[in-house]
């Protein structure tokens, strides 16, 4: 069971200084994650929070693995993460999230940083899901061959050239010349 109460920080409550947690996030944390591309994963939360008088730092470092589709061949496979983020976080009249700052009230002072975590982890995901070479379902990589059209098909050159393509071509020539 993944239980994220060490991902909501009260940030009134904590001391001046540093305080650190740790979570250990797995597939429940994932798939109670609405709209979720991660439906498991075994990742390690380290969070660290430096609190002054003005302003609290919450620095965390999730390291793991994850797993994502593959793009190539729609089997599953486990994506080593290694990420770090840091919040700042300052009390304000409203609630306010931008880029730099979490702004909350003195009477919701309880910073849930489940989300962040998240975010922090998709975004340390390669952007092309794939699997390492040779590693792909070969059943499916054979149908991919099998139904993909190559561009360097003999027939392509003998085809005649669209009119259109052909004066576009005459009139590329003209402003060469």
């Amino acid at each position: 069971m993944c239980n994220t109460d060490n991902l909501r920080i009260d940030i009134k409550a904590l001391p001046e200084g540093d305080t650190a947690v740790a979570q250990r996030l797995g597939g429940d944390f994932f798939s109670n994650i609405e709209g979720s591309e991660i439906t498991q994963g075994d990742v390690h939360v380290d969070v660290s929070i430096r609190k002054t008088p003005y302003f609290s730092e919450i620095r965390f470092r999730a390291v793991g693995s994850v797993s994502v589709i593959c793009d190539r061949c729609l089997d599953a496979f486990d994506q080593k993460v290694d990420t770090e983020h840091m919040i700042t976080v300052k009390f304000g009249d409203e609630y306010t999230e931008d880029d730099e700052y979490i702004t909350i009230t003195n009477e919701d002072s309880v910073v849930d940083i489940a989300w962040c975590v998240y975010e922090s982890i998709v975004l340390a995901l390669p952007v092309k899901h794939v699997h390492a070479p040779g590693k792909c379902n070969p059943a499916m990589i054979n149908m991919l061959k099998e139904h993909s059209v190559t561009r360097s098909d003999d027939t392509a050159d003998s085809e005649e050239i669209d009119p259109r393509w052909s004066a576009l071509a005459q009139l590329k020539e003209k402003i060469k010349n």
